[in-house]
């Protein structure tokens, strides 16, 4: 049997957003579909997602990530959240819980969720990284 490199860095933020997708009780397809995406573009095993989502991992301290990729979990998330074209209160709290273990201010969620989709990407990352970080 062969056996993947584990990408850490990969495997963290698909257990974050499997998390997140079940925050709402309600784990959408277009959550799921787009758990696979991420898993498929990084090449990271099929099977390997689907025993997170059966069991998925406690979320250790994030600290050590790069900014970059500090951010592109804040973006996952804020995709995922919008993916089902709802916003349920669990997700929005879920998310503050990971904006604060990554090190932004919590509100930086909101400004995400006020902003997500009207401004350009990097406007967004420069204010985040300026006001909420």
């Amino acid at each position: 049997m062969y056996t993947y490199p584990m990408d850490i860095v990969t495997k963290k933020k698909l257990n974050i957003l499997i998390q997140l997708a079940e925050a709402d009780k309600h784990f959408a397809k277009s959550e799921r579909e787009m758990i696979f995406k991420i898993a498929a573009d990084k090449n990271f095993p099929e099977p390997e997602v689907n025993a997170l989502i059966r069991n998925p991992e406690p979320i250790d301290t994030l600290g050590a990530l790069s900014d970059e990729q500090k951010f592109d979990y804040l973006v996952a998330c804020m995709e995922l959240m919008h993916a089902d074209q709802k916003l349920f209160e669990s997700e929005l709290i879920f998310c503050k819980s990971i904006a604060i273990k990554l090190g932004f201010k919590k509100n930086v969620v909101d400004y995400f969720v006020d902003n997500f989709g009207k401004k350009p990407l990097n406007d967004m990352k420069k204010v985040v990284f300026t006001d909420f970080y």
